[in-house]
C-alpha cells in the first residue's frame, strides 16, 4: 500500500536548494556540470539545451513510460516519495525524458542535439557520509535523427565524462572501467566506475554514472520511429562527482553553512579540510512492529523527518542488531513490554554538526526526538530529562 507525503513534508522537499541551479546562487556543482556539458559539445560538435523541470512529475513518466515493470520494487513507498496515486517527486531526472521525446515527435529533417536535465531527485536512502535523501542528478541524452549511434559512441561519451569530472592533468593515473548493466530504458547498458583511493589508503571502484543506447521501446512510446531516431543516455550523480573532483569525504559539506567551507564550494580546487567537530554517538533500543520495519533506509527517512531543520546534524544512522521477541531474555521482554511479533532494534545515531560543537544536552534532545518518532513500544526510555 502506498503512503503519501504530508503537505509539510512536500513543502520541505520543494524548499531545498538545488545546488546545480545558478538561479539559486553560485556553487561548484554548476562549474562541474558546465565542464561535463562543454566536454560533450566538443566531442560531438553538437549544441546542448538545458531543461530545468518541475520535480513533481506524473508517476507514469517516472516509471511506466521508461519501461519499469508494474511490480518493480522501486515503486514502493519505502523508496519513492508519492504525493498522490498519479503524482510523485521524481526519483531520477530521467522522469523528464518522456515529455522531452514527445516534444520532438514532429521534428523534421536532420537533428542532433545534447539534452541536459539536472536537478534534485528524491529517494529514501541510508544516512551516512556519502548518501542523502535528496541528491543531485543529471541526465545527458544525445538524440539524433537520420544517423546511427552505437557502442563506440557510448564509449567515447564515457571517456569524455570521466575527463571532465576528473581531468587527466590533475589525475594522470586515474583508472576507469565500464561493466554491463541493465536499465529499462536503454539497450547495451553500462555502468561507469572509477578507481579511487580512500582516506585510509584503500583502492576502491566507485560508480560514477550509468548509461546506454536509448531503447527502441522508449522512442516508440513517444511516437518516434527507432529506424529514424537514435540516442545515447547517461545519468550521473552530481554530488558524488563533485566529491570525487574536490576530494570531499562527507556529502554534508556541499551544503555547509561554515564560512570556511562555503568559500571552497565556489570553485573546483581540491578541498582543504576544516577542523571537524567531534562526533557524539547515541544508541537507541527501539521496539518496532515487524522485522521489515527495521529497514535502515525507512528508519533514516523517519529520523530526517523527525529532526527537521536539524537533520544535517545526523552524520550516520546504523542498525546494529534486530532481535525478535521470541529471542529476547524474559527480563528484556518485561522491561520493554514488547509483544509477540514485534522486534527489538539497536540503532546507533552519529551526531556531528559541521559548524559547531554539540553539547551532551543537545545530543540527548535530538536522540529523544528520533526515539519518539521511531519507537512503537509501550514504554518510553527518554534521557534528555
Amino acid at each position: 500500500m502506498k503512503t503519501y507525503l504530508s503537505l509539510i513534508q512536500l513543502n520541505a522537499a520543494l524548499s531545498l536548494r538545488d545546488l546545480s541551479d545558478p538561479g539559486a546562487g553560485p556553487h561548484a556543482m554548476q562549474l562541474l556540470l558546465a565542464d561535463v556539458v562543454a566536454g560533450l559539445e566538443r566531442l560531438w560538435g553538437v549544441p546542448s539545451r538545458t531543461h530545468r523541470l518541475n520535480p513533481l512529475v506524473a508517476t507514469a513518466d517516472n516509471y511506466d513510460r521508461l519501461g519499469y515493470s508494474p511490480d518493480d520494487v522501486t515503486r514502493d513507498s519505502r523508496y519513492s516519495r508519492h504525493v498522490s496515486p498519479t503524482v510523485m517527486l521524481r526519483s531520477h531526472t530521467s522522469a523528464g525524458i518522456p515529455a522531452l521525446l514527445d516534444s520532438l515527435r514532429g521534428e523534421l529533417g536532420r537533428y542532433d542535439e545534447l539534452h541536459v536535465l539536472p536537478g534534485l531527485v528524491y529517494r529514501r536512502d541510508a544516512i551516512d557520509r556519502t548518501h542523502v535523501g535528496a541528491p543531485h542528478q543529471v541526465d545527458l541524452w544525445r538524440l539524433k535523427a537520420r544517423g546511427l549511434l552505437g557502442p563506440p559512441d557510448l564509449d567515447a561519451m564515457m571517456a569524455a565524462v570521466v575527463e571532465a569530472v576528473l581531468p587527466s592533468a590533475v589525475h594522470p593515473d586515474l583508472e576507469w572501467r565500464s561493466t554491463p548493466a541493465r536499465h529499462s530504458y536503454t539497450a547495451a547498458g553500462r555502468q561507469l566506475d572509477v578507481l579511487v583511493t580512500q582516506p585510509d589508503g584503500r583502492r576502491e571502484w566507485l560508480e560514477l554514472a550509468e548509461c546506454g543506447l536509448v531503447a527502441a521501446t522508449v522512442l516508440r512510446g513517444s511516437g518516434m520511429d527507432p529506424r529514424r531516431w537514435a540516442g545515447l543516455a547517461l545519468g550521473m550523480g552530481l554530488d558524488r562527482a563533485l566529491m570525487l573532483r574536490k576530494g570531499i569525504t562527507d556529502i554534508r559539506l556541499l551544503r555547509s553553512r561554515n564560512p570556511d567551507v562555503q568559500s571552497q564550494m565556489l570553485d573546483l580546487e581540491p578541498y582543504r579540510p576544516v577542523s571537524a567537530m567531534p562526533e557524539i554517538r547515541r544508541d537507541l533500543s527501539l521496539v518496532l512492529d515487524s522485522e521489515t520495519d527495521a529497514d535502515v533506509e525507512l528508519l533514516g527517512d523517519l529520523a530526517r523527518t523527525a529532526l527537521g531543520a536539524d537533520a544535517d546534524v545526523l552524520a550516520a544512522l546504523e542498525v546494529k542488531a534486530v532481535t525478535p521477541t521470541a529471542e529476547l531474555p524474559p527480563s528484556a521482554v518485561e522491561r520493554l513490554r514488547i509483544r509477540a511479533g514485534q522486534v527489538n532494534v539497536l540503532l546507533r545515531l552519529v551526531l556531528q554538526p559541521l559548524d559547531r560543537t554539540l553539547t551532551d544536552r543537545e545530543a540527548n534532545v535530538l536522540r529523544d526526538r528520533v526515539y519518539v518518532a521511531l519507537h512503537r513500544g509501550e514504554v518510553l526510555e527518554l534521557i534528555a530529562g
